[in-house]
């Protein structure tokens, strides 16, 4: 059998140069960001971060970094909501080209370091949404002690073994009706549907998985070989910066008590 015909042609990563763009909204962790993005930025063809007008916190680590920063009144305010992050989503979109894949990532999200060669080995499929799992790295000392381990780096034994640090793996999301649903942490789908994220009100949550519904079951994946980090100043209840920062800056504790 010729197994090269059951490869992706338009948009997939054999047969052409992986493309990868990036939006990131980041309003009020600028903290994280300043971690991440040094980290992340890497991986990325183009990237934006979006921001609020009063965030002068975000724009300055965007510069730092040498990072678009598109800066809007339409991720709070607008429309009386606290957090329009699927408006914030959409306006980032709306300056990148589409024209290979993209990529949502938090702000408290790190990518491990083989990410693109990870993605390059994957028969990505264009009509599809694609996820990946997370691992909960709480604090700064647990970051600092997960940088210094051969897994952090090199997530593969043997070039087919999967490594798990050792922290706890993050939720996943498997609706009842629905099926598997990548969350808004990591969302990955190719530019060419040009699909909108949902404007949601009051919150950050539930247009994420509005969004992946857009796809059919069968076409929402999970990357298996893809462990993100997500970066945690201190153990929280699920959702507690979805209407706002709530809580501690992410740093060295001296640092965090300022």
């Amino acid at each position: 059998m010729d197994y090269t015909a059951l490869r992706p042609t338009a948009g997939g990563s054999h047969g052409a140069p992986l493309f990868l763009e990036g939006v990131i909204v980041c309003r009020q962790f600028a903290d994280l960001l300043e971690v991440t993005l040094g980290e992340n930025l890497g991986h990325f063809d183009d990237l934006v971060v979006v921001t609020s007008h009063e965030d002068h916190q975000t724009a300055a680590v965007c510069q730092r970094h040498s990072v678009e920063c598109v800066r809007t009144d339409a991720i709070c305010g607008r429309w009386g909501d606290a957090f329009n992050k699927g408006a914030a989503i959409n306006i980032g979109l709306g300056h990148l080209s589409h024209r290979g894949w993209l990529l949502h990532l938090d702000a408290d999200i790190v990518l491990p370091d083989c990410f693109r060669t990870m993605l390059a080995k994957e028969w990505l499929e264009p009509d599809c949404l694609y996820g990946a799992d997370r691992l909960n790295v709480i604090g700064w000392n647990q970051w600092q002690e997960l940088k210094a381990t051969a897994a952090y780096r090199r997530q593969f034994q043997y070039r087919c073994l999967v490594q798990n640090s050792g922290h706890p793996l993050g939720a996943r999301l498997v609706h009842r009706e629905y099926g598997y649903c990548p969350i808004g942490f990591f969302q990955l789908w190719h530019g060419s549907p040009r699909k909108r994220y949902p404007y949601n009100c009051g919150a950050a949550e539930h247009s994420d998985v509005v969004f992946a519904l857009q796809w059919p079951g069968p076409k929402r994946r999970l990357l298996p070989q893809v462990l993100t980090y997500h970066l945690q100043s201190e153990g929280s209840r699920m959702g507690a910066d979805w209407q706002g920062r709530k809580t501690q800056p992410f740093g060295p504790s001296r640092l965090a008590r300022k």
